[in-house]
């Protein structure tokens, strides 16, 4: 705050007023306030002055905690509460503070003042003479007739703001209807193409179950008669039958030969089939692949073609889970391939590991596949033109990719023409996890079992089957639970203290509200030292419980 006040002045009479609202309007002109700031000044002491007759006025500055002016009216004497004034100079003022006898008013200043501006601002209102009410109103009139200018002009703008925003308004509710409209039609469009796509998928889900029904009913219907040919040539040929001519056995010979031949597109057919109507169940267990490697060895040896060899590696300890008859397939599939199209050199079949998974590449050396047939090798019915057709079907690739994904693998193809081909069937050596979404869901499952690591090890397995999972150490405790909770499925063990699990299977048998329930016997021992099992739903060994067999045996019993 500056040491010496700008102005000073006392209200002697009413006449005073008029030249404390000058004086305001002054002072903050020469701290260099705007217009409308030194209106807000002089109406705010305006408001004061007229009620505090007799009172010291004293403009000053302060630089605490920011620029502004300060006024102090002091020795106000107006008795006992506020006078109307002050509310109406709060409105008009940064703050306003009443103390005994002492009115401050702030406004905030629009920069710092130097020391010589302050001087300079002293001996400037020093030298300006008080003018005369009349003129003081004069002013006063010329103030309002300047704001009531700004508020017409501000009062047009806003008409013609208003008037811009209505233009902006239909412009925006136009296009909002276009854009509704558009939406609209688009949406229509959409719903009109998904409907048209749910149709053609209906049609195609109805055309391959026809064509899947086809080839089950064409394939069943053609083995009898195809089986009966060739059991009726092997009869003709048999040498305690009549003898027959030499071209007569020639030519039964080449009729059992054709037979056989067409057995096996029946069976390719029949295979195929099955494989579309996802009927071929997989039996994940631990495989042996020295044994399948080792009767490929010896089955297809007499299949290749004179300067043309067979090898099959030793296979390399894996610990593979899979279904051992299905791999057999599909690797006798590659390798009776291979050997039909190479003439000379090596059939090669080895695998390695390559990190959780099982390689197992078949390789020749024979005539190759052209690099425009490669992309159709694996579709139905498709055999490669030129020396590639030499019969068949075209269902022994398509089939043997089918299995590899039934098995969680991938069959891929690398050929080159005249070099030879490599068929590489990747396998994951533990079985794929089964889709959530496919998953059986129960709302209840009781585990009674009295090994709390083995309760633990289904409630895992069970893990987004089911809603509910209570468990049971023993029989008694099971019971109790079966009739208070009515589960959906129980999984029981077969020996535990205090009694084993065929009195569980007992006792729910007599229950008219648990008979029911379906009873899932996992055990370690051999069930046929167990009598009474017949009422259980399914047996699970424990050494194969995980949560595919368990989802497996669910998707089963529970309907």
């Amino acid at each position: 705050m500056s040491v010496e006040p700008l102005l000073s002045l006392t209200l002697r009479d009413e006449q005073a007023v008029f030249v404390l609202r000058q004086r305001g309007r002054e002072v903050a002109a020469a701290l260099g306030m705007e217009h409308q700031d030194q209106v807000r000044v002089a109406t705010a002491l305006s408001e004061i002055g007229r009620q505090v007759p007799g009172a010291t006025v004293t403009f000053s500055t302060t630089d605490t905690p920011r620029p502004q002016l300060m006024i102090v009216v002091s020795e106000v004497g107006w008795g006992s509460g506020t006078p109307d004034g002050v509310a109406a100079a709060a409105r008009l003022m940064d703050e306003v503070r009443v103390e005994d006898e002492r009115i401050t008013l702030t406004r905030r200043l629009p920069g710092r003042n130097t020391p010589e501006q302050l001087a300079a601002a002293r001996q400037e209102l020093a030298a300006s003479a008080p003018t005369t009410a009349l003129d003081e109103l004069s002013v006063q009139n010329q103030q309002l007739v300047a704001a009531l200018e700004d508020v017409q002009a501000h009062r047009d703008e806003l008409l013609q703001l208003n008037a811009e925003l209505e233009e902006t308004n239909k412009g925006v509710m136009a296009l909002y209807g276009q854009l509704s409209e558009e939406l609209e039609q688009t949406n229509q469009g959409v719903v009109a193409l998904y409907a048209e796509l749910d149709e053609r998928s209906a049609q195609l889900r109805e055309a391959n179950e026809a064509k899947s029904r086809f080839l089950a009913n064409v394939s069943h219907e053609l083995r009898a008669p195809v089986t009966a040919i060739i059991g009726l040539t092997r009869l003709l040929l048999d040498p305690r039958s009549d003898p027959l001519t030499g071209e007569q056995n020639h030519q039964l010979q080449l009729v059992r030969s054709s037979a056989a031949d067409l057995l096996d597109r029946v069976n390719d057919l029949l295979d195929l089939a099955k494989a579309e109507s996802n009927r071929i169940e997989v039996n994940w267990e631990r495989a042996d692949l020295a044994a399948v490697f080792g009767q490929l060895r010896g089955t297809l040896r007499p299949l290749a073609k004179p300067g043309v060899e067979l090898v099959v590696e030793e296979p390399p300890a894996a610990g593979l889970v899979t279904d051992e008859l299905l791999l057999t397939q599909i690797l006798r599939n590659l390798l009776t391939n291979a050997l039909k199209f190479t003439g000379r050199g090596t059939v090669t079949m080895g695998g390695w590991v390559a990190g959780d998974r099982l390689n197992i590449a078949v390789a020749d050396t024979g005539i190759g596949i052209p690099a425009a047939e490669q992309p159709r090798v694996f579709e139905e019915f498709h055999q490669v033109r030129g020396a590639h057709q030499t019969g068949g079907t075209g269902l022994g690739l398509p089939y043997a990719r089918r299995l590899a994904g039934l098995l969680g693998g991938v069959l891929t193809m690398v050929s080159e023409p005249g070099e030879g081909s490599t068929f590489t069937l990747s396998l994951p050596l533990r079985p794929p996890p089964p889709d959530e979404a496919d998953l059986p869901r129960v709302g209840r499952a009781l585990l009674v079992a009295d090994d709390p690591a083995a309760r633990r090890l289904l409630r895992q397995a069970l893990t987004g089957m089911a809603d509910e999972v209570a468990e049971a150490a023993g029989v008694r405790s099971a019971l109790a639970i079966a009739a208070r909770e009515r589960p959906d499925v129980v999984f029981l063990d077969l020996r535990m203290p205090g009694g084993d699990g065929t009195g569980f299977l007992a006792a729910t048998a007599g229950d008219p509200d648990l008979s029911a329930v379906p009873v899932v016997v996992v055990t370690a021992a051999d069930p046929a030292d167990f009598t009474g099992l017949d009422r259980a739903a399914a047996v699970l060994a424990k050494e194969q419980l995980s949560r595919r067999a368990v989802a497996e045996v669910l998707t089963r019993i529970v309907r």
